[in-house]
């Protein structure tokens, strides 16, 4: 048994909004502790991690842990039919999940359980990182927006005193240069220089979880894979591990 009730759908909306955009189809673990998922995507070029804790929830009762077998793709268009100040109530029933958008009216989906098994995910949770920096969620996208309009890919620079992310393409180039003190650069973190490159078209999507956080925290090591994390504090942890693109230089 499992039945949950949430007031703020745009929450649990615009993270499986941005979940969608990596993968198509997912297993929710569910406990007494919450709802979680961790999913790689199909080239195994980025894991996701997110965690719904039971405490947002207006109602969450579950009787034993239990695995949701979902196609996102198909979750994600259904969510995008809740309207902000709709309540969104979901409960297992008949092998379906079962969503209920209630306000002036009741609405109900429901969605088919998959039968599919947990792939292998690489040990996020081992990562050692060199660089750490928290950025305002807002400045960080301008710079991967800028980033897009001149390269695939962007490189992220951090010494003891300054973060940089900067792209260049066969004409054009983009930079973007925080020195500690910044009001956008909130926290910075290195041992020495430490520098690794990226692939936007994988950031362009992450970066997209943005609406759920004020600032987002960014670890990072030369050449080493990045850990994205974009969280509020008692409600919503979304975070993003990212392999790096080669050095070209």
């Amino acid at each position: 048994m499992f039945k949950a009730v949430l007031s703020d759908s745009n929450l649990f909306r615009d993270s499986i909004s941005t979940i969608g955009e990596l993968i198509d189809e997912g297993i929710f673990k569910v406990n007494k502790n919450g709802l979680s998922l961790i999913a790689a995507d199909r080239a195994m070029v980025a894991v996701i991690d997110f965690k719904l804790p039971a405490t947002i929830f207006e109602k969450f009762e579950v009787d034993k842990d239990q695995d949701i077998a979902v196609n996102i793709t198909n979750l994600v268009s259904v969510l995008k039919r809740a309207a902000p100040n709709e309540k969104l109530e979901l409960e297992l029933k008949d092998n379906k999940l079962e969503i209920l958008m209630k306000n002036s009216s009741t609405r109900k989906f429901t969605v088919p359980l998959l039968d599919i098994s947990q792939e292998e995910i690489p040990p996020i949770n081992q990562l050692e990182f060199n660089a750490k920096a928290r950025i305002k969620a807002d400045i960080l996208k301008k710079g991967i927006d800028d980033a897009d309009i001149v390269s695939d890919s962007i490189i992220f620079e951090a010494t003891k005193d300054s973060f940089n992310m900067s792209a260049s393409g066969d004409i054009s180039s983009a930079e973007l240069t925080l020195e500690k003190g910044n009001d956008a650069l909130l926290d910075l973190n290195v041992t020495g220089i430490v520098k690794a490159r990226y692939p936007l078209d994988y950031l362009k999507k992450m970066i997209k979880a943005a609406k759920l956080a004020d600032d987002i925290n960014i670890r990072w090591s030369k050449d080493y894979p990045m850990r994205m994390d974009f969280s509020s504090v008692d409600k919503v942890s979304l975070g993003f591990v990212l392999a790096p693109r080669v050095s070209e230089e």
